[in-house]
């Protein structure tokens, strides 16, 4: 039930970054060339993410035998290593851009900071810088995964994402990526929540 609605989550701000791309952000800001580039970019980066959710889910019922069977979904298919290499590629190349808007505090442009205190401008700014950059390493984990996936794939030794992960916790450096993951996440849910206040629309 969790992964149903975190895939549904996903999906949904797949979609919505889509329509970014596609509409622009709305009358109070003017929509650049690399703006629109960076939305489709984290459509597909997110839509990817929802398109393992989704994966997991369809085999979360089935028998340990039939993920070498499946060649481990997309890696499966003609080319399929190319697509999850180019999938990584572009997961890392917004993570790297997430730095970018993140250190440059790109992220003020879209907050109105008219309706804060100085200090509250302050924390705002410390929070943005922290969640991008945090969620920056979680797209350049997540990327630099799909890559290596593709690189080392072989259809006899394929293992779906639940056996990864295992094989991630249970190696000398597993336990601390997890734990990047999941503070990166955090960090970015919090900013979230301040920006879903004082984002200008």
């Amino acid at each position: 039930m969790l992964l149903l609605l975190v895939a549904v989550g996903l999906a949904g701000y797949s979609l919505w970054m889509l329509a970014r791309a596609v509409i622009g952000h709305g009358v109070e800001e003017v929509d650049s060339g690399s703006d629109r580039v960076s939305a489709l970019a984290s459509a597909v980066a997110y839509g990817v993410l929802c398109a393992t959710a989704v994966a997991v889910l369809a085999g979360a019922g089935a028998e340990s035998g039939t993920t070498e069977k499946a060649t481990g979904g997309v890696l499966g298919w003609p080319g399929g290593t190319v697509l999850v290499a180019i999938a990584g590629g572009i997961v890392i190349g917004v993570g790297l851009y997430q730095v970018y808007k993140g250190v440059t505090k790109k992220f003020l442009e879209e907050a109105d900071t008219g309706r804060m205190s100085e200090d509250l401008v302050r924390g705002y700014t410390a929070l943005g810088v922290f969640g991008y950059v945090a969620r920056a390493g979680v797209f350049v984990v997540v990327g630099f995964g799909l890559i290596r996936a593709a690189v080392e794939f072989d259809p006899q030794k394929a293992v779906g994402l639940d056996g990864a992960l295992h094989e991630l916790a249970n190696s000398s450096y597993g336990p601390l990526l997890l734990w990047v993951i999941a503070v990166g996440l955090a960090g970015f849910a919090l900013y979230s929540f301040a920006d879903a206040r004082y984002h200008r629309v």
